[in-house]
């Protein structure tokens, strides 16, 4: 029998997570199941005991998976198993990675393979919450190398409430969802989306979500001295030559340094420039010591790039490209771009820039949503690329990456909050990365907002994106906050801090941090000063366009929504779908209808609007309650000798009675020149309250007569004198 070591984390409300070890997957290096309530994951991980040659960077993986089995269900296609990861756990996959990539020691560079499965599911206890967790948890036990531990926890604030790791129903209620990843003494990552917060209540979720950080923290730290693993294995992946490192700084650092503190705005150029230097140095050397330490040079010189580029803003408060650390690039923008597009726009900021075009679409264009724990359809999808040309390299694009992924869902959230809930139409947004240094994502964000006005997309509130940097000393006594980062600065800087929002609140964030010791103080500087950009950039994005266009380009779909009682639904569609496809087919609309929250929403969309209204005519006539008195325009569907049968509204027959068609007195309805298919009007006299039929009036629509004299009314049965009766009981015959 196996006893394995299981840690409980009290969570302060009645939940608990477990982490338990020994159990399973005992051949990895560390392997964990976490469990909350009945949602269960598995971390394991493994790294290789040496380091391929040559590697001088962390050669990490880190993969979440989803088994569909975990939530009870089949997964679809032809084969009905997993296949590769889709954007929802790929998403998950990035979240863990940037917490735990920037906390391996620098000179490890061993094969490092973490994987997190979702076991077991109950669809409220969300697993991305405990992935984090998860992963730290099998680094905790391992042997491998690793200064954490570390943690991640979403933190929600519901109805004024801050909450951690809110069930699926309780997140439905939130105006703040954002995942938090921090060690015991610092925050590492941010990502989440918000209704317009301020930054003080932004502030004040972080704090709250390390605060429960830091109880997981301690019980991994408890679980590493249960499991005996507090010493951890030692490991030789550099060589390095003393020497030859301080030659490189001697000779290379002092024109660097000139190249940094030059202010060229022009990237290449300053690419250019550094590279020379290197150059410069291999020539001087002997050419077969020049090729032995080729990769040595390479990477001492990547750091004295570095140390200039540091030195030059802490010390002359001169960035790369010469801007002061509040200064935002250039922009410029232009709407209307591309005449194919139902909206676009191209939005450049420095060497940034994007071409976004916006698709409108019908109801058939919606994404289908299939994933273990979240099925559905959705309306509003944005698709970020990024091409190598952007960036000048000369290679194949091979689709769409992780980080492509991971862009386009951080604008994708700063801009959805911003649309209007009732809007009919399916929207499809593309950014395309022309040109990049520095935050594409934040590019993507205000060329986005550009194209959706438009396109005429009544937007709530335009919204704008700014990529903020720090460069900071150990501990933080000398550091200085960057507005609007170049890609170098994010590179070899402390922290990529993306933000975005409206002229009232912030909308969605993102934020890596690569030191230690990161402080609030520091953080409040920064969320400051990124509203400062946020509203700077903002200004010219409405300089271009100030608001949504009034009406939708010539070229797009139109579409017009109806609410209609859930009654209802039944009577538009029709037996077999015979109303419904007769609307389209008299009309030629394509019209569609399905249950919301009880209703029916019924979409209309054709090409010009008096198809539209055709249709949306004859569905109001299918919901609509006929009354008494009232006067429609109906068509003839049959003549019978006593009468006709009008259709007066969609799906809803009368009896015009022969008495009922003119004032005088006609001997067959033809007499009064109607026959079938004709269109005529009348009114609707009265309901049967026993048997539901429509008795009709084309008459009392028409002036009477001149000396027309009425008739009196044939009294009923049940009114009629009794005639006298024989003897015998018989009637007496006239």
């Amino acid at each position: 029998m196996i006893n394995p070591i299981v840690k409980t984390i009290d969570l302060g409300d009645g939940r608990t997570i477990t982490i338990e070890t020994g159990k399973l997957a005992k051949q990895a290096d560390g392997s964990v199941m976490v469990r909350m309530g009945n949602t269960m994951l598995l971390a394991t991980v493994c790294s290789a005991q040496d380091a391929t040659p040559g590697t001088d960077f962390m050669p990490l993986q880190v993969e979440y998976k989803e088994k569909f089995a975990a939530a009870g269900r089949f997964p679809g296609g032809f084969t009905k198993r997993e296949g590769r990861a889709g954007d929802s756990e790929i998403l998950v996959s990035r979240l863990v990675d940037r917490v735990l990539r920037p906390l391996f020691p620098d000179d490890y560079h061993a094969d490092t393979i973490v994987n997190v499965i979702l076991f077991s599911a109950d669809g409220e206890d969300l697993p991305d919450a405990l992935a984090g967790l998860a992963a730290s948890a099998a680094l905790a036990v391992s042997d491998i190398p690793f200064n954490g531990p570390i943690s991640e926890a979403r933190v929600a604030r519901i109805q004024g409430q801050f909450v951690i790791n809110p069930t699926v129903s309780q997140l439905a209620q939130a105006d703040m969802d954002i995942m938090v990843g921090a060690t015991m003494d610092n925050i590492m990552m941010v990502e989440g989306e918000m209704d317009e917060v301020q930054e003080a209540d932004l502030l004040e979720a972080l704090k709250v979500a390390h605060e429960a950080i830091k109880v997981q923290c301690k019980a991994q730290m408890e679980l590493t001295e249960a499991v005996g693993k507090t010493v951890k294995r030692s490991y030789c992946h550099e060589v390095n030559d003393e020497d030859l490192k301080k030659d490189v700084w001697a000779k290379t650092f002092d024109k660097a340094y000139a190249i940094a503190v030059s202010g060229n705005t022009n990237k290449h150029e300053r690419i250019s420039g550094f590279a020379n230097i290197v150059k410069e140095y291999t020539e001087s050397l002997d050419p077969e010591v020049a090729e032995a330490k080729k990769e040595l040079i390479g990477r001492y010189y990547h750091a004295v790039e570095k140390e200039a580029m540091r030195r030059s803003i802490l010390d002359e408060g001169k960035r790369l490209d010469g801007r002061k650390t509040t200064e935002i690039r250039p922009i410029w923008s232009e709407v209307d771009y591309l005449p194919g597009c139902h909206g676009s726009a191209v939005f450049t900021r420095g060497e940034t820039q994007s071409l976004t075009s916006v698709t409108l679409g019908t109801k058939t264009d919606e994404k289908m949503i299939d994933n273990v724990l979240d099925q559905g359809r959705e309306r509003f999808l944005l698709h970020y690329n990024f091409p190598p040309f952007s960036t000048g390299e000369a290679r194949a694009s091979r689709g769409v990456g992780r980080r492509e992924v991971g862009h386009g869902n951080l604008a994708h959230r700063a801009l959805k909050g911003m649309l209007p809930k009732e809007y009919p139409y399916v929207i499809r947004v593309v950014s395309d990365i022309l040109e990049s240094n520095g935050s594409s994502s934040m590019a993507t964000v205000c060329a986005g907002t550009l194209a959706l006005m438009d396109a005429g997309v009544p937007m709530k509130k335009p919204v704008s994106g700014i990529a903020m940097g720090l460069i900071s000393e150990k501990k933080g006594t000398n550091f200085a906050v960057l507005s609007d980062i170049l890609g170098d600065e994010d590179h070899l800087g402390d922290m990529d801090f993306k933000v975005t929002g409206t002229k009232d609140g912030i909308t969605a964030t993102q934020m890596d941090i690569k030191v230690d010791g990161l402080s609030y103080e520091i953080l409040e500087k920064a969320l400051l000063q990124a509203r400062e950009g946020r509203l700077h950039i903002l200004g010219k994005i409405t300089e271009t366009l100030d608001a949504p266009r009034p009406d939708l380009k010539p070229n797009a779909p139109r579409i017009e929504m109806l609410w209609i009682p859930k009654e209802f639904i039944g009577a538009v569609i029709g037996p077999g779908g015979k109303i419904i496809q007769g609307i389209q087919e008299e009309t030629g609309a394509v019209v569609t209808i399905e249950e919301i929250d009880g209703k029916g929403r019924v979409e209309v969309s054709a090409n010009n609007k008096s198809v539209i209204d055709a249709a949306m005519n004859k569905i109001r006539g299918i919901v609509a309650i006929p009354e008494p008195g009232e006067i429609y325009t109906g068509k003839i569907r049959s003549v019978m000798p006593y009468g006709a049968f009008v259709e007066f509204m969609p799906g809803k027959d009368g009896l015009l009675h022969i008495s009922e068609i003119d004032w005088n007195r006609l001997e067959t309805v033809e007499a009064a020149g109607l026959k079938e298919g004709d269109e005529i009007q009348v009114k609707l006299l009265d309901i049967d309250p026993k048997t539901g039929k429509y008795k009709l009036s084309r008459k009392v629509l028409m002036a009477k007569p001149e000396g027309y004299v009425e008739r009196p009314e044939r009294p009923e049965r049940g009114d009629r004198p009794e005639r006298p009766r024989r003897e015998g009981g018989e009637r007496s015959r006239r």
